[in-house]
């Protein structure tokens, strides 16, 4: 069978937990300078609740789905409840899950996200049976499509080694956008994969870890990184936006005013809607607008996939505007 897009990424059950009790505050001993604090040894009361689905393989199956794009996911769960609520989820958003590999060893991955008032999250990863993401188990020669994107692959090298040479083999474009232990294997390792990808996206704390690069130099993040990659390298901004690079112009493009729930599966959202677009058009402004308006919808609800527009629809925002400098 033919797809427009395979995806190929973490699947897993999610639940979010918000309370007044969650406070932040500094401490230098934390990676980000802050914690989420709560009372130690006491009964903390939830203010909300809410159970869904995350996993970047789903979460860009999903937009590609709504994006009207004929789309198979290749993930791994476990044999328990969270697995059949994954699958099922999937299922009734038309994407084919018939790729997934069941492992019994372990319960499916899960998650559980304390969100703060703010819309900043600390979440709690249990990676479950995604430790056990096999490249051999995945029948790649059963697979026909135009495009295939690579989401978090839990650090599995020969997985993301044997997806992207099939793809090059069989004239399939890539588009990628590593999770946190897939750039701990470091540019050394990464830089021929990426080479070959067509598209690439991180954020910019991903992008000057991965170089070595401070990151407040993005001009030097930029150069370093059309020197990695050949195709469209894209580096996401947080509040300040996001920033895309052709190798011949970069593209500029703030967010707009939207309220913020929470931000649990942004980055997914950007990468799949701005690929679902250029995929069609090969338009970067296009991709640029509705990538942003697809994570910026995401972030008003809980979750990361019941924010996720369909086909037609830019959100209730006006579309952002895209400033082009060349890079000649």
């Amino acid at each position: 069978m033919k797809y427009d897009i395979i995806t190929i990424g973490s699947a897993s059950r999610d639940v979010f937990l918000n309370s007044p009790d969650f406070k932040i505050v500094p401490n230098l001993e934390f990676s980000t300078d802050q914690g989420l604090c709560m009372p130690f040894g006491s009964k903390i009361e939830i203010k909300k609740i809410v159970f869904t689905t995350g996993g970047s393989g789903g979460n860009t199956a999903v937009t590609f789905a709504r994006q009207g794009l004929k789309t198979a996911c290749i993930s791994i769960v476990g044999n328990d409840l969270h697995a059949g609520i994954i699958l099922d989820e999937l299922t009734k958003e038309g994407v084919d899950t018939g790729f997934f590999q069941k492992h019994t060893d372990d319960m499916s991955a899960y998650s559980v996200i304390l969100v703060h008032d703010g819309g900043e999250r600390t979440i709690l990863s249990y990676k479950g049976e995604a430790q056990h993401f096999e490249a051999s188990k995945i029948s790649f020669e059963q697979l026909e499509t135009p495009w295939l994107m690579l989401s978090s692959l839990g650090g599995h090298f020969d997985l993301y080694e044997k997806a992207i040479n099939w793809a090059m083999t069989h004239g399939v474009k890539i588009a990628t956008n590593p999770g946190t232990k897939d750039l701990e294997l470091g540019l050394e390792k990464l830089k021929p994969l990426l080479k070959q990808c067509a598209i690439v996206s991180m954020n910019q704390e991903e992008a000057s870890q991965l170089l070595g690069i401070d990151i407040g130099q993005e001009d030097e993040i930029f150069k370093a990184m059309d020197e990695v990659v050949d195709g469209i390298f894209i580096m996401t901004k947080g509040h300040d936006g996001v920033a895309v690079s052709d190798g011949q112009h970069v593209y500029r493009a703030g967010v707009p005013d939207s309220p913020i729930v929470e931000r649990t599966g942004a980055g997914d959202a950007f990468i799949s809607a701005f690929v679902a677009e250029y995929s069609r058009s090969s338009d970067i402004t296009k991709a640029i607008q509705l990538a942003i308006a697809n994570s910026s919808s995401v972030v008003t609800q809980y979750g990361s996939k019941a924010g996720i527009l369909k086909k037609g629809d830019m959100g209730p925002w006006p579309l952002v505007e895209v400033n082009i400098d060349s890079r000649a």
